[in-house]
């Protein structure tokens, strides 16, 4: 009987062994398992986020003025209403009037029915009637740069470099000189601007 029973025993020591293995890899999962549910939530981090196409604000009656580092007055914007779009930073004016600053303190004037701005007023478009003015310029000791005006039905304007320029038909106008072209550009700091396509100069007699 004794016999018996320590066979038993022994068979039962031998079967608990070979299951022993798997019997811990089991309670390793379920421990595993227990921990990560236990574990604390931490927050995702947040979603990137959309910036919308739709405007961020409206303005009706407004004026805009950008500032150079000193504090001297840049540019600005008037106009009978205003978008602005977060996606691009851009300002959409109806009616705009903008006035640009030399280092003088001197006013290049831009009108059009429609005008898209950057945020920091260092390029504008105007769109239908577009006309930029700059008034005649006196030079000591020298005969005055003459008034300069730019006409046409699209004028980009580049505050900061100071040169306007279009890919549609523009008329100009340096004093009682009138030249047209079905494209251009001027650069105020050179003084020089270029016509392309069918040209065809008006210059008056002296």
């Amino acid at each position: 009987m004794n016999r018996n029973r320590a066979r038993l025993w022994r068979q039962g020591m031998d079967h608990l062994s070979a299951w022993l293995p798997a019997l811990m890899m089991v309670l390793f999962a379920l421990a595993t398992w227990w921990l990560v549910r236990s574990a604390p939530q931490f927050d995702r981090a947040p979603a990137a986020t959309v910036v919308s196409r739709e405007p961020d604000y409206f303005m009706r009656q407004f004026s805009v003025r950008a500032f150079d580092p000193s504090g001297r007055l840049k540019s600005e914007i008037v106009g009978s209403e205003g978008q602005h779009y977060p996606a691009n930073d851009q300002l959409q004016v109806q009616q705009p009037r903008i006035r640009s600053f030399d280092e003088q303190g001197r006013p290049t004037v831009a009108t059009a029915q429609r005008a898209l701005a950057k945020g920091d007023g260092s390029e504008v478009e105007l769109f239908g009637n577009a006309h930029v003015v700059r008034d005649e310029v006196p030079r000591p000791g020298s005969t005055p740069t003459p008034r300069l005006e730019f006409i046409g039905e699209y004028l980009h304007t580049f505050v900061d470099a100071k040169r306007v320029q279009s890919d549609k038909p523009v008329e100009l106008r340096r004093g009682r000189d009138v030249f047209t072209g079905d494209a251009f550009s001027y650069d105020e700091r050179s003084g020089v601007g270029e016509l392309t396509g069918r040209v065809r100069g008006t210059l008056p007699p002296r």
